[in-house]
């Protein structure tokens, strides 16, 4: 995951003493998060987008690698290689880039690159491995092309969707998996209007801590360090995760959860869950000011259209 910013002394707080990961200054204008023996989960560098900018696939082998790399090409889609430089910042051998929904830059690699040195961070550990490093909740207005996109590049599969109220504005949310992770994309939408009243590309970013406690401790850190919170503990009645939502020094909000479902690939059926959660998750100091922002950012979304790969989106998919 690539993060721009010009805010690395609170990113530096809010990753390492709130959250709890280990950190690594590599110059000025670039700093690392690490979750574990991978040399780079998070790169941040210095701009002013203040925003997500890139998602990183870690695929299976050199032939899915491939396979990608054609099927994105065959839709008349430009694939940039990466150059040694990009890929030693992002702690892999290879990566290739392309474009992808909302401006977000997709990048696929096959081998990261693994730190002989130890963790340095107050969390006991974070759940990664196959299910990789956790996912990422995008609000859109355009939400069939979105899936339509994740489903011709990655074979991404629906897992379930819920359907929520909040100030009287229905949502709708589709949860994408590419593996045993429930999901590895959210894709939220207002239904019935085209509008998209979050400022950022990505809404939220989550991680899986190892344990309980960790979730616990880090949910005090970051009160006790004064970052805000946006949501408090709650647990998702969907993947039955606990967590709470940290507001990121950018702007986005960040989940930290602990306990998810896995999923069994031989008898999952996708369903619809009223809500999205079974308790908690209560909104903290939002305000009318802030409801009022939301209001805005929706209609000005009218104005402007959202950024598509229309190639790779085809007709879209839409809601089963």
């Amino acid at each position: 995951m690539v993060v721009e910013t010009n805010r690395f002394a609170d990113w530096r707080r809010f990753g390492t003493e709130a959250i709890g990961m280990h950190h690594d200054d590599l110059d000025t204008g670039l700093m690392r998060f690490r979750l574990d023996d991978h040399e780079c989960r998070f790169l941040l560098r210095r701009g002013p987008a203040e925003d997500v900018v890139a998602i990183g696939w870690h695929l299976d082998d050199h032939t899915t690698f491939e396979q990608i790399e054609a099927r994105v090409r065959a839709h008349g889609v430009p694939v940039v290689e990466g150059t040694a430089e990009e890929a030693r910042m992002r702690g892999v051998e290879r990566l290739l880039r392309f474009p992808g929904p909302k401006g977000i830059t997709q990048e696929i690699y096959t081998t990261p690159v693994l730190s002989p040195q130890p963790l340095r961070m107050l969390a006991s550990g974070w759940v990664t491995g196959d299910s990789g490093m956790g996912h990422v909740a995008i609000t859109s207005a355009r939400p069939t092309l979105m899936r339509g996109y994740f489903n011709t590049v990655f074979d991404a599969r629906v897992t379930d969707y819920i359907d929520e109220t909040i100030s009287g504005v229905k949502l709708k949310i589709r949860f994408l998996r590419v593996n045993e992770r429930h999901h590895s994309i959210a894709i939220a939408a207002v239904r019935g209007l085209p509008v998209d009243p979050v400022r950022t590309r990505v809404q939220h970013l989550n991680v899986q801590v190892a344990t309980l406690d960790d979730l616990a401790r880090s949910y005090d850190r970051v009160h006790e360090l004064g970052f805000d919170m946006a949501l408090s503990v709650g647990q998702h009645t969907n993947d039955k995760e606990l967590s709470y939502y940290a507001r990121t020094p950018s702007g986005f909000e960040w989940e930290v959860g602990w306990n998810p479902v896995v999923i069994d690939e031989t008898t999952w059926e996708p369903s619809t869950h009223q809500g999205i959660s079974i308790w908690g998750h209560t909104p903290v100091g939002q305000t009318i000011a802030d409801k009022l922002d939301q209001f805005r950012l929706g209609a000005r979304s009218l104005t402007r259209p959202e950024k598509t790969v229309k190639a790779l989106s085809g007709a879209g998919i839409p809601d089963d």
